[in-house]
């Protein structure tokens, strides 16, 4: 049989010292009940869903809530969409017990019984997710409470989380007999130098034990009966052996990630990656960056899991925190993969998309507030948001109608995922070996403005994103001979165009606002309107100086415009004659952009004046918000990959003067930011008037990295010409 398609939304209740963080919560979902009717048209047959025992008695086992949980579960099932519960999300219990007390399994074990006899119709269950994963940032990294960094307490956590598993199910069945346990595990293979070998065997024993010890598999012949009895732990091992609790699925989550590398020459790694064990100090990698050929992935992962245990499996977890397109592709090549195994009589039962709602702070292992990484929906303006995921989604089970970017090769087989020395080996078993990928047609990105910053950087992003495009200059197609567009898209075929050139020179408009307007205003709106006539999505960049600077907050999206110069000028008629055509086009306000990737810019004139030893002298009297181009252009163009229209704000985020702006650079660069030199704006003879404040903000989500991330990164790709000007 084919694969069935599940999602997920990510739910973890984990605890950071006495600091609960709720994914629920953090992605919006707990007060949106109408979040689970988008599900209807996804082709979603079940949901990874959460009963959290940290959610329904948090204070008091005798005291449970049961509202919330109550009126989703009763609107999935009357959505047709099956259940998979799960009573302990990466979490610890409530406050009144941990993974390393003794009465955490029996205590879930009374809160699964409460719940089977709620939800009697619910068949599927998991009552721990990841109790391998879990114990290990708990009790062995002390990443999670409760905090404890020992290999005994490692064990001890995990076998806690075992017997909770075997006690609920065995709860959940005296109300369902035909409960299924689907287990979940984060999977992965370890690799070495020859140095560590007798580590990475470890680990690679290590990573079975969840399943291992449910199957009743860890008795005196294991190799991990010995490690596990030095710890005390025997008579335990015994009463899970004589009374195991195998899964009918085996779950298995696997992340670009999960396969890591240990490498005994530190010098090699950034500090970040060093750690190691009480005998040997190491690197700890991402496989994936380091080894050539790459290392088995999610396939092998799937078929050694299949080999060890002959238990139908699912892909439990499907989700890749990168851009759109690589969502996309990561999901449709698991797909494709599932599909491929089927027919190779290994049953993967489902496929699972993971963090339908996105998630919150992942990039610090939970630890801190951290990023947010949207799934099929982007729920960053408040709203969900519908990406390019859905219909990827919607068409998994038809490859004719799947969306274009999900062709193609991810970074994960290209070689700029190599991002250590590479580190070569023999090739794996041929059942492990990554399969080829087709080769990837398909009609490119347009993208007008080859001599422009936001050109260039279009183009970059494209080129590393494995987007094909075609970079036009005015040559090619001149926005100012309106009579040529038709001919030359027809003969492009694009899949979308980006108007990334114009007028940019906002000064010098005051005397030539005839040109400005030709080419920023009646240009664009013609190109939009060919497009439109053949039913293109289009791309076009606008500015805050459309606003006059009156207010004394951001601007947003619906607020009036009032340009005061003719650049702006232009710009806002752009917005108003695009605005009023049919078709699907985006325009997104932009301001003060930096790159480093750009001579031309405020922020590079900082760091050359600085680094030859003068002052620089910048505005105190007008507030803008400075946005970083590589970042402007990444979210850019998901939104287009997610075939979003009408106006988005999209800067850094932080309203700050010119010349607060040119201190920060300097300081991030390790300059004086007492060299700047605060002036009024009119003082510097500009042509044409600036708003005093055109400060920027969004009501529609997709914010942008924050100023600071923006600067750190700006600082990183600078140039080493600029710096050595200072010699």
């Amino acid at each position: 049989m084919p694969p069935q398609l599940w999602g997920g939304l990510e739910c973890t209740v984990n605890r950071v010292h006495d600091r609960y963080r709720d994914q629920i919560r953090a992605t919006g979902h707990h007060d949106r009940p109408d979040d689970l009717d988008l599900l209807s048209d996804t082709g979603i047959c079940a949901l990874r869903y959460p009963i959290l025992w940290e959610r329904i008695s948090p204070d008091d086992p005798a005291r449970c809530d049961w509202d919330w949980t109550d009126q989703r579960l009763g609107r999935l099932r009357q959505l047709g969409i099956g259940v998979i519960a799960g009573l302990v999300h990466h979490g610890s219990g409530p406050a009144y017990t941990s993974l390393v007390d003794s009465g955490f399994a029996p205590g879930l074990a009374r809160h699964a019984a409460a719940a089977a006899h709620r939800y009697p119709w619910v068949m599927d269950w998991t009552p721990v997710n990841e109790p391998l994963t879990t114990a290990r940032f708990s009790a062995l990294y002390g990443h999670w409470h409760p905090h404890q960094r020992s290999e005994r307490t490692f064990w001890l956590a995990l076998l806690n989380q075992i017997d909770a598993t075997r006690l609920s199910m065995q709860a959940i069945r005296r109300v369902n007999p035909a409960a299924r346990l689907i287990q979940t595990d984060d999977l992965g293979r370890t690799y070495a130098t020859a140095a560590l070998r007798d580590q990475a065997a470890f680990d690679n024993l290590r990573r079975w034990a969840s399943w291992d010890l449910l199957c009743g598999r860890i008795g005196q012949d294991h190799p991990l009966w010995d490690r596990l009895s030095a710890f005390g732990f025997q008579d335990r091992l015994r009463a899970i052996a004589d009374d195991p609790c195998p899964p009918a699925i085996i779950g298995i989550n696997h992340y670009l990630t999960s396969d890591r590398f240990l490498d005994h020459r530190l010098q090699r790694y950034p500090p970040h990656s060093h750690g190691g064990s009480e005998s040997q100090l190491y690197a700890d990698v991402e496989a994936l960056r380091v080894l050539e050929p790459p290392p088995q992935g999610l396939e092998g992962a799937l078929r050694e899991a299949w080999a060890r245990y002959r238990i139908p499996l699912a892909i439990t977890e499907v989700h890749n925190g990168c851009t759109r397109e690589e969502q996309m592709r990561w999901a449709a090549q698991a797909w494709d993969m599932a599909e491929r195994l089927c027919a190779d009589d290994i049953p993967v039962e489902a496929v699972t998309l993971w963090s339908l709602l996105g998630s919150s702070g992942w990039n610090t292992l939970l630890t801190g507030e951290g990023a947010y990484e949207p799934g099929l929906w982007d729920v960053s303006g408040g709203a969900p948001r519908a990406t390019a995921l859905l219909p990827l989604a919607q068409a998994l089970s038809r490859p004719q109608d799947r969306p274009l970017l999900a062709g193609g090769a991810g970074w994960w087989q290209r070689p700029v995922r190599i991002g250590h020395p590479p580190v070569t080996r023999p090739a794996p078993m041929k059942a492990h070996l990554a399969v080829s990928q087709p080769r990837f047609s398909a009609p490119p990105l347009l993208i007008c403005g080859a001599t422009g910053t936001l050109g260039q950087a279009m183009a970059r992003a494209c080129a590393l994103r494995n987007i094909p495009f075609l970079l036009t200059s005015r040559r090619d197609l001149d926005l100012s001979a309106p009579s040529r567009m038709a001919e030359r898209i027809e003969h492009i075929a694009p899949w979308a165009v980006v108007n990334a050139a114009g007028w940019v020179r906002v000064d010098e408009a005051e005397a030539a606002p005839d040109p400005c307007m030709t080419v920023n205003a009646q240009g664009a709106i013609a190109l939009a309107r060919v497009c439109q006539d053949r039913g293109i999505p289009t791309l076009s960049f606008s500015s805050d100086l459309v606003f006059d600077g009156q207010k004394d907050r951001p601007y947003v999206e619906d607020d009036p415009t009032g340009p005061l110069n003719r650049y702006g000028l232009s710009k806002a008629e752009m917005e108003r004659g695009i605005g009023a055509l049919a078709g699907r086009h985006l325009i997104v306000r932009t301001a003060a952009f930096f790159s480093p990737h750009d001579e031309f810019n405020f922020a590079a004139d900082v760091v050359r004046s600085l680094a030859q030893g003068g002052h620089f002298v910048a505005a105190d009297d007008l507030v803008v918000t400075p946005t970083y181009v590589p970042h402007l252009v990444a979210t850019a163009l998901d939104l287009l990959i997610d075939g979003e229209v009408g106006l988005w704000h999209l800067t850094s985020g932080t309203p700050l003067s010119w010349s607060d702006f040119a201190r920060r650079i300097a300081a991030r660069c390790g300059h004086d930011p007492a060299r700047i030199r605060a002036v009024p704006h009119r003082s510097l003879c500009w042509a044409a008037e600036r708003p005093a404040y055109a400060a920027l903000a969004t009501r529609r989500g997709a914010a942008l990295p924050p100023l600071a991330a923006a600067l750190d990164q700006f600082t990183l790709h600078l140039p080493p010409h600029w710096a050595r000007q200072a010699a």
